[in-house]
């Protein structure tokens, strides 16, 4: 943002409310388009970031939904990429049954799906979706953290179990994979995820809507390298690759392609 300001010459506020602007409106056209969709294989992850400050620096005079540890609830389609689903908040039973609810809201048909060990999905999952699923969750051992120079370097894997929990999931799909591989795009994509840098978001709201930002690109506009279309074209949410301005005289104007 602040470089952003620097080469247009204007007030760094001013490209913050911007942001503000399109995020939101975003988010909204995120939340019109993503209906009645044809998913089939969902993997579902968490990625942490942190609002304001780390969790450990979080005092009792400190609003606690407002700052601290962030989790991103993110849904991903093995098959076509796209991002469905995602919710902004804290870790908890609350968040992921909101999280889980709203997928369940946004599909077709029967679906298989894929989480991490995160217990609470177990509950939001069967709440959500009742007879009409397949889940696993695919849980992996890790070797002790690494102290030294290397310390920052990702654990490694020492072992992956796969263990069903309703329905008969297809062992062969049940996996993390491609939605581990959409946070490193997440990461990438947006500043505000960068570790350790001081890019992170100073308001909340901010983060949702460079959130928010962020998977409506990636869904209507970034070309995927692997299929060729966008992600909401492989989905046939759109029929045509949508350019930026597009994606702004829409969050904007109300202008669709």
């Amino acid at each position: 943002m602040r470089s952003t300001a620097r080469l247009m010459n204007v007030d760094r506020e001013t490209v913050g409310t911007l942001l503000k602007r399109v995020g939101d409106g975003c988010a909204d056209l995120l939340n019109e388009t993503m209906r009645d969709l044809p998913c089939s294989r969902l993997e579902l992850d968490e990625l942490w970031a942190f609002v304001g400050k780390k969790q450990r620096h979080v005092k009792r005079t400190d609003d606690y939904a407002e700052v601290g540890d962030t989790w991103t609830f993110v849904a991903t389609d093995a098959e076509t990429k796209l991002v469905p689903s995602f919710a902004v908040g804290k870790r908890s039973e609350e968040t992921t049954r909101a999280f889980v609810a709203d997928v369940a809201n946004r599909l077709r048909g029967r679906i298989q799906i894929s989480t991490d060990g995160l217990r609470s999905y177990i509950e939001a999952i069967s709440a959500s979706f009742g007879g009409r699923v397949d889940y696993a969750q695919v849980i992996k051992s890790y070797e002790a953290e690494p102290i030294g120079p290397g310390r920052y370097s990702p654990p490694k894997v020492t072992g992956i179990e796969k263990t069903p929990i309703f329905g008969e999931p297809l062992e062969e799909f049940v996996s993390t994979s491609f939605a581990e591989r959409n946070n490193l795009n997440v990461r990438m994509g947006v500043r505000r995820y960068t570790r350790l840098t001081n890019a992170f978001s100073k308001k909340l709201e901010m983060h949702i809507a460079a959130t928010a930002l962020h998977f409506a690109h990636y869904n209507f506009v970034r070309r995927h390298q692997t299929l060729r279309v966008a992600p909401a074209m492989a989905a046939g949410v759109t029929k045509t690759l949508w350019s930026e301005e597009e994606l702004l005289a829409a969050v904007l104007d109300g202008v669709r392609p």
